[in-house]
């Protein structure tokens, strides 16, 4: 039996383009996968190409891990609700048994804070998925104060790409509130 996710409390509302997530509702959600049995049914099924490149995933507001084909939209795979995590996740096969191979962060409709990754170790420690200790691809998302956009933090530069303004060291792309208030 495995352990269920912990109590929700962390949340990444979908700060994505608006086109997108008029495609995303009840019922077009990602697969949800609540056991190895789940995923290993899941990746049998895709094409092999399918399988050889990471999947669109997200950690729903229930815990649940939810993946899509890598093309999807995380709002899609989320259903259009807010989300705990999301990012890209690989799988390799070892033995028989499917595990995370690579995982990221990097979702541009949600921008998660790297401190998402708890929230996906549980999801996959909840579903008995063997994985890695932490981001093997972690994204520093931040919005320019300046001109507003969103940004990828590289090698370390915070500065604007848009409009060359310092960009804050924390968290930052969903208004004023930290990670741990959004709901």
């Amino acid at each position: 039996m495995t352990a269920a996710p912990g109590p929700p409390g962390r949340g990444y509302r979908y700060v994505g383009p608006g086109e997108l997530r008029a495609l995303a509702g009840p019922g077009g959600e990602g697969r949800c996968v609540r056991s190895a049995a789940d995923l290993h049914d899941w990746l049998r099924a895709a094409a092999p190409g399918e399988r050889a490149e990471p999947f669109t995933y997200v950690v729903d507001g229930a815990g649940a891990l939810r993946l899509a084909p890598r093309r999807s939209e995380h709002v899609a795979c989320a259903g259009g609700g807010p989300v705990r995590a999301a990012g890209e996740m690989g799988f390799r096969e070892e033995s028989g048994r499917w595990r995370v191979d690579v995982v990221s962060n990097q979702s541009t409709g949600y921008c998660p804070d790297t401190a998402s990754w708890p929230d996906v170790a549980a999801a996959l420690a909840a579903a008995g998925i063997p994985h890695p200790a932490g981001f093997t691809h972690p994204v520093l998302f931040r919005r320019c104060p300046g001109c507003r956009e969103v940004n990828i933090v590289r090698e370390g530069d915070f500065v604007c790409v848009f409009c060359d303004a310092e960009l804050p060291r924390t968290w930052n792309v969903d208004g004023d509130r930290a990670p741990a208030d959004r709901r």
